[in-house]
């Protein structure tokens, strides 16, 4: 067991350096694990290496609810919510109760499900293109086809009108943008809940064929609840996918020999990892990561990304290979906690990739890389817009 707990400045993401941050690889490089500062004086461990990331997020001593002494944040709005914030929230609970609500929403993203949303998936593309082509050759991918493509798909899959996607999309930029203030995410956040209650009660009065309306009628969850959990899968549903999109279509644009081969999309998730800040955790008992001690009530700060491109577990881990066995990645967690929607989100990205570039093979980025506006300033990494010809 190590003692070295050295600290060092949180290494951020910023303009002219490439992501993951290069800081990653020290980090793994060193005996142990470091330490850093979040904001407000308190300090977290940041674990980086494959094995040490998976073996954190398995760790019965180590949880995932904020309501621990010790459990870190961006800030007082800037990590998972409080239950009283948000009830339903279930990412950020432990066995049991996490699992009340996993076992209920298991069948609702089961491959089976997702083959049977197919059909819709492919008409959403198809006329998000249909769209861009109409209006010309030009085109913001980002907000003409990957924040929409998800948006679409999400917002019917759980019941939610996809005319007020403006309203859910601009207060999502709000909640992960680390550019907010801390009042202007407490807003946001409240302005969806206030919204998604509503809409339940209008659910409770007038069920349809919809998420939110089967997990009404299941009754495992109340519907207090169920207003947390349906803005977590909207807000997740949508921004997480829609930045994998973007990102995903630079990375193939540079390697057009691997446009149409089935796996890219694994290796996509490896390489981008855009959740890398979101699973925040506290040690609850003294527990060795790593080979260092770490003691309760000290926050853990797992480094996705950095273990994506830990060159322990992927060969040349900065090269696009989807040649390379990448399933063992950890961008969808690991454990317990591992995404519930990722079968939907492969589905969306597979789709999405093929019916693009068969349906635009002229398409090209109309701007120069070092000039695409990156979110270095948000939870999520991804592109603001993404500008486009054919």
């Amino acid at each position: 067991m190590t003692s070295t707990e050295s600290t060092i400045d949180f290494p951020s993401r910023r303009p002219g350096c490439p992501f993951p941050p290069p800081e990653y690889a020290d980090i793994r490089s060193r005996p142990g694990l470091v330490k850093t500062s979040l904001g407000g004086g308190a300090t977290v461990w940041l674990v980086s290496r494959h094995q040490d990331v998976r073996a954190l997020l398995t760790d019965p001593k180590i949880s995932s609810d904020p309501s621990h002494p010790g459990f870190p944040s961006f800030g007082r709005t800037g990590g998972v919510p409080a239950r009283d914030q948000v009830p339903g929230w279930f990412v950020g609970m432990d066995p049991p109760e996490h699992g009340r609500f996993r076992k209920t929403l298991i069948p609702e993203f089961t491959v089976r499900k997702i083959k049977e949303l197919q059909p819709e998936i492919q008409r959403v593309v198809d006329g998000r293109i249909d769209a861009m082509l109409a209006a010309g050759s030009t085109a913001d991918l980002v907000s003409d086809f990957a924040l929409p493509v998800p948006s679409l798909v999400i917002t019917a899959l759980l019941g939610v009108p996809y005319a007020d996607h403006e309203f859910f999309e601009a207060k999502t930029r709000v909640l992960v943008s680390f550019a907010s203030t801390d009042d202007e995410r407490e807003d946001a956040g409240k302005q969806i809940l206030r919204y998604l209650t509503r809409l339940i009660a209008i659910k409770q009065q007038r069920p349809a064929d919809d998420l939110l309306s089967r997990l009404l009628a299941a009754g495992a969850i109340t519907p207090q609840e169920l207003s947390g959990v349906a803005m977590l899968l909207l807000i997740a549903g949508h921004e997480t996918t829609a930045n994998n999109i973007s990102l995903g279509v630079i990375t193939l644009l540079s390697n057009r020999e691997w446009i149409g081969d089935d796996r890219i999309v694994e290796e996509l998730l490896r390489l981008h990892s855009v959740a890398d800040l979101v699973a925040l955790r506290v040690a609850i008992e003294d527990v060795e990561i790593g080979g260092e001690l770490i003691k309760a009530g000290e926050g853990i700060l797992p480094l996705v990304a950095a273990a994506n491109h830990d060159d322990g577990a992927f060969a040349c881990p900065a090269q696009f290979d989807p040649a390379r066995a990448a399933r063992h990645h950890v961008a969808f967690g690991y454990g317990v906690h591992q995404c519930l929607g990722q079968n939907l989100v492969r589905a969306e990205m597979s789709t999405v990739y093929r019916t693009l570039f068969e349906r635009i093979p002229t398409l090209e980025i109309d701007a120069p890389l070092e000039e695409l506006p990156f979110k270095y300033d948000g939870v999520l990494f991804g592109l603001h817009s993404l500008p486009v010809r054919w």
